[in-house]
């Protein structure tokens, strides 16, 4: 899961348009039963650098930090300064108006409990609501498990309008495209919308002429303007986007472009967010999760790794907003949180008991819906 520079005439083919700033909450109305959800997930992007910003060590490392301007990107003096240079919107926007889990500067906490610490057990957990320990690899094998997605499908105007798109193109496997029938864009697979665009036709071109850098993994910037485009023409109801070049700088031990993945993803969720509380079917309609897959290691050694035997790679951290949750910030009440509530927390969200269906299931997040 990886992503490239541009040139400079496909970069300002695909600049995500200006949009109003999200809504305070004083402007909210009054709080209504969100009928939309969107999950966001930012492959492996360690919870070090979402609560405290850049690490000076490994920035001053000129190895690891090739691009010596990423300093002026993103260090700054405090670790706040520093948090919010790197991802603006989750900070400034989705942190005090929804709420944080696995602040562990701040004494919160939450961790995968799949064992593994890599990519499929983790989506696995996170969107079928417990571990398998059948999932031991990110081989391309459909899911045996039903996701929260798939069963959402069985529930009252679900069905036709839930989708993912994916960098990565193992998601088809991991929702089990074939068996549950959700329509899975991922990888370099082409955007197929029932009535085609100009976008559609830009974003097929791009991907066919695009020099790749990993054969199976897109570029995000690719993905999310391709899962922009399909909520604009179909506007489903679930969308999940799994981003991923955090993940694919990190393995490349490159922390500057791994900061600016970071911070791509941040502005993607921001226009995202912005798009659809300009649609009056999203508007005060919607919640956001954003989290992540796994953890990584800590320190110039670990930081680029991950797996069952790296320290701290169990550690993770999530992020909810909505018209149901209340604003309640970095939630440090919380200690012992996990990933496997991620899919019980989509269905709360939207009224639906996943627990009471799939009672393997863990519960969803506290607090988040009253």
């Amino acid at each position: 899961m990886n992503g490239g520079i541009l040139s400079r005439a496909m970069a300002a083919a695909l600049a995500v348009t200006a949009l109003p700033a999200a809504t305070s909450p004083a402007q909210r109305p009054a709080p209504v039963r969100a009928t939309n959800v969107i999950l966001v997930t930012l492959d492996g992007l360690r919870w070090q650098e979402v609560f405290a910003g850049a690490d000076s060590a490994l920035l001053a490392d000129t190895t690891t930090t090739r691009d010596r301007t990423a300093g002026e990107r993103y260090w700054r003096p405090t670790p706040d300064e520093r948090r919010r240079a790197l991802m603006p919107f989750f900070w400034k926007v989705l942190a005090p108006q929804g709420q944080v889990f696995g602040d562990r500067p701040a004494g919160g906490g939450m961790r995968v409990t799949n064992g593994r610490k890599f990519s499929y057990p983790g989506y696995q957990e996170m969107l079928a609501g417990y571990p398998d320990s059948v999932i031991d690899s990110n081989a391309k094998t459909p899911n045996p498990n039903v996701t929260v997605l798939e069963w959402l499908l069985t529930r009252p105007g679900f069905a036709g309008h839930i989708a993912v798109f994916g960098t990565w193109d193992v998601f088809p496997f991991i929702v089990n495209e074939e068996r549950s029938g959700i329509p899975v864009n991922a990888g370099w697979e082409p955007l197929v919308l029932r009535l085609p665009t100009p976008g559609q036709t830009l974003l097929n071109s791009l991907m066919e002429t695009l020099p790749r850098i990993w054969e199976g993994e897109r570029y995000d910037a690719l993905t999310y303007q391709a899962a922009r485009e399909y909520v604009i023409a179909e506007r489903p109801n679930v969308l999940y986007l799994a981003l991923g070049e955090t993940d694919d700088w990190a393995h490349e031990d490159r922390y500057d472009r791994y900061l600016d993945a970071a911070r791509n993803g941040d502005a993607f969720i921001r226009d995202l967010w912005d798009t659809l509380q300009a649609d009056p079917r999203y508007r005060h309609r919607t919640a956001l999760i954003v989290t992540t897959d796994h953890g990584r290691g800590s320190g110039r050694a670990g930081w680029s790794r991950h797996g069952a035997s790296v320290a701290d790679a169990e550690w993770v951290w999530a992020a909810v907003l909505g018209p149901d949750t209340p604003a309640r910030g970095s939630r440090t009440d919380v200690t012992d949180a996990t990933q496997a509530q991620i899919a019980a927390t989509i269905a709360a969200l939207l009224g639906e008991d996943y627990v009471a269906a799939q009672p393997r299931a863990a519960p969803p997040l506290p607090g988040v819906v009253p």
